[in-house]
């Protein structure tokens, strides 16, 4: 069944109650091994990204499940379709009380699974996965869990026969036509783009549309796809997850369409209007549960390129004067000497020395806002960040990828407080051979925190407990662990290293100190 369905790999790190799963395994069947469960599901969402097709995910029991919810609390929010199975004890023995047995099994990744379930009888297994499949697959797509008792892969039962499901919902056309008319009437649109676009290979209908009404178009705030070209004159940057910002940046426009993005994602209080006055929102979302919550607005439910396809198939539009074009930014200044190279000179770098179709895999949260302006992505499915905010998913989420994509070139650009959470990715790139590229930005402490600390009321300069970071020496950590590594700390440096090591046959990670 599996086979049937492409899922070939199997990523996952056993435990005593899962190796009765992998007796005779078959020899066109691989076992990617993370080296702890939180980089299992990482790998595993990167990779189902990648392909566009559920991966399949084995963890141990309780404690397996436990140390893999991060990522699969980020699985969840980023739509990642995964079939997730887990051990449990012998059904014998589940009335003791066994050793490492899951009480709870199917309550255990709750609410962060789209749907739960231990089979009540052995021979209900192969039912289970099949049906898991299904709903991961259906939009809004997501992680599923079944629980598998050790005893059962020994019963005899019924073969599978798989049948053809529907994934994908066309929105209403009556709501959609509400939504082509404001366009249609629209003076000055807006669109602001999420990572549904991107997942729902809406990618080139958006940007056709976005022309068509001449729109400048926004990226939704904690967005983990590129859903647009960020060279494109009508781009008109990243909205923040902060609603008086979002009011202001969006004023002027009488009518703002949020496709395959919630309006609005927010991160800290905020007061006042939900958009500014006198503009109309119009939403087009695969998710009923995120077009439940929007405050205002008209919206749409349903697949979003279908969508999209419809609203391009009506009337031209009354042409409207190109809106004009966000100004290119500064180009960063080197460092002084003495001084430590800015992220913004780090990011430039990259970005002047790399293939435009290499793929970014990203998980530097403070400095997400410069690495947008520097590090500019041109193509769909070239960039993969985390829409949840927990860490540790991009390092093995980059294994991942490379995994699904083994013509393209990836690039991790990965904080230092981040690696630390899923370090041992570097050992999965090394043992699987896999030439991606880990650029580190090591600026010793969690800068988002103390960033972030204004909000809460910290004076400036004051001391944000737990937040600075030792000198972490990467490069031995990533030799340590299989890879290859370069440690740069002059700006003059940069360039030739990122070059050196984006030709690299093996993994590599460079370290770069940044102010």
């Amino acid at each position: 069944m599996l086979r049937e369905l492409g899922m070939t790999r199997i990523f996952g790190n056993p435990g005593s109650t899962e190796l009765p799963l992998f007796r005779d395994y078959p020899e066109d069947f691989s076992y990617e091994l993370g080296l702890q469960e939180a980089v299992v599901v990482g790998m595993a969402d990167g990779y189902a990204q990648a392909t566009r097709n559920a991966s399949f995910v084995n963890l141990h029991s309780a404690a397996g499940v436990g140390h893999a919810m991060a990522n699969i609390f980020t699985a969840f929010k980023n739509r990642t379709p995964m079939v997730i199975t887990a051990g449990q004890q012998a059904r014998s023995l589940l009335q003791f009380d066994p050793f490492l047995h899951s009480r709870d099994a199917t309550d255990l990744p709750k609410p962060y699974v789209k749907w739960s379930c231990e089979p009540a009888r052995a021979e209900d297994v192969p039912q289970a996965l099949a049906r898991a499949y299904y709903i991961a697959m259906q939009e809004p797509r997501g992680p599923v869990f079944v629980s598998i008792p050790a005893d059962d892969w020994d019963k005899p039962c019924d073969p599978i026969v798989l049948r053809h499901v529907g994934f994908e919902t066309r929105p209403d056309p009556r709501t959609l036509a509400l939504v082509g008319e404001a366009l249609d009437a629209a003076q000055r649109p807006a669109f602001v783009v999420g990572a549904a676009v991107d997942r729902g290979q809406a990618w080139d209908a958006v940007v056709a549309l976005a022309e068509r009404h001449q729109a400048r178009v926004f990226v939704a705030p904690m967005s983990g796809r590129c859903s647009f070209p960020e060279d494109h004159p009508l781009f008109a940057g990243f909205l923040p997850a902060m609603r008086e910002r979002i009011v202001q940046l969006l004023g002027g426009h009488d009518v703002v369409f949020a496709v395959g993005a919630a309006a609005f994602t927010y991160h800290v209080e905020g007061e006042g209007p939900f958009v500014p006055e006198g503009t109309q929102l119009y939403q087009l979302i695969e998710d009923p549960a995120i077009a439940a919550w929007a405050p205002v607005g008209t919206a749409a439910v349903g697949n979003i390129r279908m969508g999209v396809e419809e609203l391009l198939l009506r009337p031209q539009a009354v042409q409207r004067p190109a809106p004009e074009r966000k100004p290119a930014p500064p180009v960063p200044a080197a460092p002084g000497a003495g001084e430590r190279m800015s992220v913004a000179f780090a990011m430039h770098t990259l970005a002047c020395v790399r293939d435009p179709h290499s793929i970014i895999v990203e998980e530097a949260p403070s400095s997400r806002p410069v690495i947008q302006t520097y590090l500019p992505i041109f193509h769909s499915a070239t960039f993969f960040t985390m829409c949840s905010g927990g860490l540790g998913h991009s390092m093995p989420a980059a294994v991942g990828v490379a995994l699904a994509r083994p013509d393209s070139k990836v690039i991790a650009v990965i904080g230092d407080g981040s690696a630390m959470y899923a370090i041992q990715a570097l050992w999965s790139a090394a043992n699987m051979r896999l030439p991606i590229t880990f650029v580190i930005l090591k600026n010793r402490r969690y800068a988002a925190l103390q960033d972030f600390s204004r909000v809460f009321g910290y004076r400036e300069g004051e001391k944000v407990e737990g937040t600075e970071l030792p000198d972490i020496d990467f490069v031995a950590l990533a030799r340590g662990h299989g890879c290859d590594g370069v440690h740069v700390q002059d700006a003059a440096q940069l360039a030739q290293a990122l070059r050196d090591a984006i030709a690299h046959p093996r993994p590599i990670v460079v370290e770069v100190e940044v102010a």
